[in-house]
């Protein structure tokens, strides 16, 4: 096995980076370089679409920034920071067990005593009695050997090291939940970018229509088609504005209420395959490294520790004790005591009614159970190294197949727009055309952002994760470029 941790991505070779020309066109942004000849296709609706997308004057947030507020901030973190807390102190609570333990009471009481009575000498007699008793003792004891008692102190490592495993799994979640959130806001927003340029494409598309129809080249039906697209580019295009709104909510959940605009993803984006590119040495890494399978160990292993501190209840236990106490009495016959004490308790358990059977048999399921949730553990982290790496190297032929099928479909529609002109081409015809071109603009952002997303989830399985991967994936973000907050 290779003993280097796996890293993606660490480096980028010129082999992978180097396009084709024959096949791919640059990486930069589509949206913002695309260049689109044609009657209908013009830079003037371009710039009308994007020119509400320009930077604000407030600065830019950028991945890092939005996670640090994160850490900040973020409910879920803070609750796993506080359990964990909470469970180291349960490590003091065991080891209190095995310690001396001192304790002083006393009492004073007040007592009235009435006597009646007969005798052979004295004959009858009634006597009242008025006085005060007063006691104090001071007792120490020490465990000597109690069989539970030192596996419980044995079993709280295991229990704190699950809580520390666990919080860190926390940490690395809370970066991959605001890297997703962060870069939904960015899908969703590209979304609404493509979804007004379609619009005014659409109502372009309208105007030349009517303007046909008007001089008698299109009949009616033309105008009633283009005037359906226009009417369904709007409604896409609320919907994409919701879903907008909706992706900042979701990231707000997570760094509170946020009002700064966010860094884009910049045009140029290296796609690079793991390194290495190997998914055994991946999932190997994953089984030994990842924080959930380690508290998951952990669980098992204090789960089978809980297994003989139950079966210790057959054991004996011994303790010493050792005291002293002083009686005082104000009674005419009374008497004052002072007493010490040393000695050793020795408890044999003999029967308890089946309960310690009991006990032992309900440690050994959750042992059973334990050793379960392990081997689920095992198989999602598996599942998710596999799924991630195999993601990457999708997602980079999938925004090059992007790139093409741009191209392509730009190819489309300027064929099927001189169609038109010359009577072989139909309005819905150029109308698909020009939705077709659209989604493939989208689709290649979409698939960008997967491929940051899919790298990302691969560092989680094998918790690898950390603020220097994060800085690579901040690294292709761009200031110039931003995604303005709600304006509510």
């Amino acid at each position: 096995m290779n003993n280097r941790v796996p890293s993606w991505p660490i480096r980028f070779k010129p082999t992978r980076l180097k396009p084709n020309p024959s096949k791919t066109r640059s990486s930069k942004s589509v949206l913002s370089k695309t260049r689109l000849s044609g009657s209908i296709w013009s830079r003037s609706i371009w710039a009308l679409a994007l020119g509400c997308c320009v930077s604000l004057p407030a600065a830019a947030e950028d991945l890092l920034q939005i996670y640090d507020l994160a850490v900040n901030s973020d409910p879920t973190l803070r609750e796993a920071e506080q359990t964990l807390y909470a469970t180291r102190e349960i490590k003091p609570q065991a080891r209190a067990l095995l310690l001396p333990n001192f304790g002083v009471t006393g009492s004073v009481e007040y007592q009235n005593v009435k006597t009646s009575g007969s005798s052979t000498t004295t004959g009858s007699f009634n006597r009242n009695d008025t006085f005060d008793t007063s006691s104090a003792s001071a007792v120490l004891s020490q465990s000597v050997y109690n069989r539970a008692d030192w596996v419980r102190l044995s079993q709280s490592d295991n229990t704190i090291a699950q809580a520390e495993a666990e919080y860190r799994n926390a940490e690395i979640d809370l970066m991959v939940r605001t890297t997703q959130a962060y870069f939904e806001v960015l899908r969703a927003a590209d979304l609404v970018r493509v979804q007004e340029a379609l619009v005014a494409a659409d109502e372009r598309q309208l105007e030349q229509s009517r303007q046909r129809f008007e001089v008698g080249l299109v009949a009616i039906t033309d105008v009633n088609d283009s005037q359906a697209a226009y009417d369904r580019s709007r409604a896409n295009l609320i919907t994409a504005e919701n879903d907008l709104d909706n992706a900042w909510e979701a990231l707000r959940r997570i760094v509170g209420p946020v009002s700064v605009p966010l860094a884009r993803l910049g045009d140029r984006l290296p796609l690079a395959a793991p390194e290495p590119n190997d998914i055994d040495v991946w999932a190997e890494t994953a089984l030994a490294n990842n924080f959930g399978i380690v508290a998951a160990k952990q669980a098992a292993e204090a789960a089978r520790k809980g297994i003989e501190v139950e079966r210790s209840g057959y054991f004996p236990s011994l303790d010493m004790q050792a005291g002293y106490g002083i009686n005082r009495s104000g009674a005419d016959f009374g008497s004052d005591t002072d007493s010490a004490f040393v000695g050793l308790n020795v408890t044999v358990p003999i029967y308890q009614g089946g309960a310690v059977a009991s006990r032992t048999r309900q440690a050994g399921h959750n042992f059973r159970a334990a050793q379960d949730r392990l081997d689920q553990q095992r198989r999602a982290v598996m599942n998710q190294v596999k799924d991630a790496f195999r993601g990457i190297l999708s997602s980079i032929s999938d925004v090059k197949a992007r790139q093409a099928a741009i191209v392509s479909a730009r190819s489309s529609l300027e064929s099927t727009q001189a169609g038109l002109e010359v009577g072989t081409r139909t309005q819905v015809d150029v109308l698909n055309a020009q939705r077709q071109l659209f989604q493939a603009e989208f689709d290649y952002l979409s698939a960008r952002y997967n491929y940051i997303i899919n790298g990302i989830l691969l560092h989680q399985a094998t918790s690898t994760l950390n603020r220097d991967v994060l800085a690579r994936g901040n690294a292709w973000l761009t200031a110039a470029d931003t995604v303005p907050p709600p304006a509510y």
